[in-house]
């Protein structure tokens, strides 16, 4: 797929957004294929943006950011600013105003109380909330009347829309979750995976890592809207079909995340039944080194979680070797073709935030190999290297994907060629990004040596990102194993540093921290190795208008505006 396809496919799908019919429901049915398919409605209790964007037909947030990376109202009547007091001058508190006569789904009102108690829920101490990092710095949350929400902060916070802005922060409606706070919230199933929401559809039924059946939220605040009556969310399968189902046999209206070689989709889009999207924002396919052991040897509950440090990444050494042996811009090459960049930024864009680090991005086989001789990493009969009785034999694990398999296979003759013994494991997405508690294989439960994602945030500032590394947010067995700290990277200068972000004001000033944060992680550590800058790539057929992809928040943000053109 050539730079202009990409560009051109694009202008395709704004000149189809055209408005909706006018009455609700008349376009009839739409079909949905996401390849990794939704275990959950409920962003609280997943990281995996799969379960987000699916739920996000439902559940809604005060602001959600739009396809320019613009903070855009949603159940909010308007933006606080300080300018038009919604901030205070001191920039401790925000306050919200919900529109006038919003519905639940069910007929009953929205009201503050919800939204206060979607804080209470993320903030409970025993939840192990998964969007926990959107509500740092939170002290209290008054609600004066049925509309108004103040968040107040424990310090000034220049950055206040992080609490119930973007799709990892939805409000949720209290009637319905009030049962299922702090280690109850798990077990709650009809409430996580058929959420009462105020967004354009209903759930009417989910079945996990299946399939979900939406119809139009008889409710929802535009009485024209949405234009469809009735949405399949189908899961599962590979990119490869998904993009077959849209582009060559129009079965499918829309297919997420086409992690395609580009010449494949190329061809595919010659069937003349859909078009190509793509955009840039700050989603890097990146390698998780795990900082703790993974190993089956250890107790249930004491595996990848920071009572054992990992045996072979505690040497730094170790992982600047591993670093150096990856051929990165092959990668994005192969990948991604036009819609890749190699890069060795968590944070690529935007330039405010994004480091100028390119330390990463030439291969060095011979360095990876003088470094471990250096380090006393030896050779054995094998061609393994081993010291102090601990073997460099790694398990790498992903989720199921024809470009993460490549590059798995990639990764796995480079680092051999450097001395380390590499196991590959791949995971249905469903359950790699799940968030199950009882599944061994999800990412957030880690148990393997490196693994492999890529995960974005809403909107362009980073400061809640970068927060997801802080000390304590790693997952575990005493949250069910949800969190955000994935790797479970801990530096007590990193929690500093993210608290003088929080605190700075001055956007140069936080972008020259931002860069610092990313730098600690990238270059200063390597706990994280980034791989490609990803483009957003989907595909949508053409019949279906309205379609402006969004990569700052869920790609389906707009889904209210879709609409078939005749």
């Amino acid at each position: 797929m050539t730079p202009k396809a990409i560009l051109l496919g694009t202008i395709a799908a704004a000149a189809l957004a055209a408005p909706a019919s006018g009455e609700r429901g008349a376009d009839g049915h739409l079909n949905i294929l996401y390849w990794q398919a939704p275990s959950l409605l409920n962003p609280y209790l997943t990281g995996g943006t799969k379960d987000q964007e699916a739920a996000s037909l439902v559940i809604e947030s005060l602001a959600r950011y739009d396809s320019t990376g613009t903070l855009a109202a949603f159940l909010a009547d308007g933006i606080p600013t300080v300018e038009n007091g919604g901030v205070s001058a001191d920039l401790t508190s925000i306050t919200w105003k919900l529109k006038p006569g919003l519905k639940w789904s069910d007929g009953s009102d929205v009201t503050s109380a919800d939204v206060k108690f979607t804080a209470d829920y993320c903030m409970h101490p025993e939840g192990g909330c998964a969007s926990l990092q959107r509500f740092e710095n939170v002290d209290s949350i008054e609600i004066p009347d049925a509309l108004t929400i103040t968040v107040n902060f424990d310090s000034p916070k220049p950055n206040p829309y992080g609490p119930f802005v973007g799709s990892e922060s939805p409000i949720i409606q209290m009637a319905q979750f009030k049962d299922c706070t702090g280690a109850a919230a798990p077990t709650c199933a009809e409430a996580n995976f058929a959420p009462i929401g105020t967004g354009p559809f209903k759930v009417d039924e989910f079945r996990p890592n299946d399939v979900i059946s939406f119809s139009a939220n008889e409710q929802y605040r535009d009485p024209a809207k949405p234009a469809f009556g009735t949405v399949t969310f189908k899961g599962g399968g590979d990119a490869k079909s998904a993009a077959r189902a849209v582009l060559e046999t129009g079965e499918f209206d829309y297919a997420w995340n086409l992690q395609l070689a580009p010449d494949v989709l190329d061809a595919m889009k010659g069937a003349g039944k859909g078009q190509i999207v793509a955009a840039f924002s700050n989603s890097v396919e990146r390698l998780e080194l795990n900082m703790t052991d993974p190993s089956p040897d250890l107790p249930e509950g004491e595996r990848s979680t920071i009572a054992h440090a990992h045996p072979a990444f505690s040497d730094m050494a170790v992982r600047q070797a591993l670093s150096m042996a990856i051929d990165r811009v092959l990668l994005a090459e192969i990948g991604y073709g036009p819609a890749g960049r190699a890069t060795c930024n968590l944070v690529p864009a935007p330039a405010l935030y994004a480091s100028d680090n390119t330390t990463c991005m030439v291969q060095d086989v011979a360095g990876a190999n003088k470094m471990l001789d250096d380090a006393g990493w030896a050779k054995a009969a094998d061609g393994v290297r081993e010291k102090d009785g601990v073997r460099l034999s790694l398990l790498f694990a992903t989720s199921t994907n024809a470009v993460r398999q490549d590059y798995q296979a990639l990764i796995k003759s480079w680092w051999q060629e450097i001395g380390v013994e590499t196991e590959l494991r791949n995971v249905a997405g469903s359950v790699f990004f799940g968030g199950d508690p009882g599944s061994p294989d999800t990412v957030q439960k880690f148990y393997a040596d490196v693994t492999m994602y890529t995960n974005s945030y809403p909107g362009t500032d980073p400061e809640a990102y970068l927060a997801a590394r802080l000390c304590g947010k790693e997952p575990k067995p005493d949250t069910q194993w949800n969190g955000s700290n994935i790797n479970r990277y801990c530096d007590p200068a990193y929690d500093a540093l993210v608290a003088e972000l929080a605190s700075t004001g001055e956007l140069s000033k936080r972008g020259e921290i931002s860069k610092r944060l990313n730098e600690m992680l990238t270059k200063d550590s390597l706990a994280l190795m980034p791989l490609v800058d990803r483009g957003f790539v989907s595909a949508h057929s053409n019949t279906l208008g309205g379609v402006v992809l969004n990569p700052w928040d869920t790609e389906i943000w707009n889904i209210a505006d879709w609409h078939r053109i005749k």
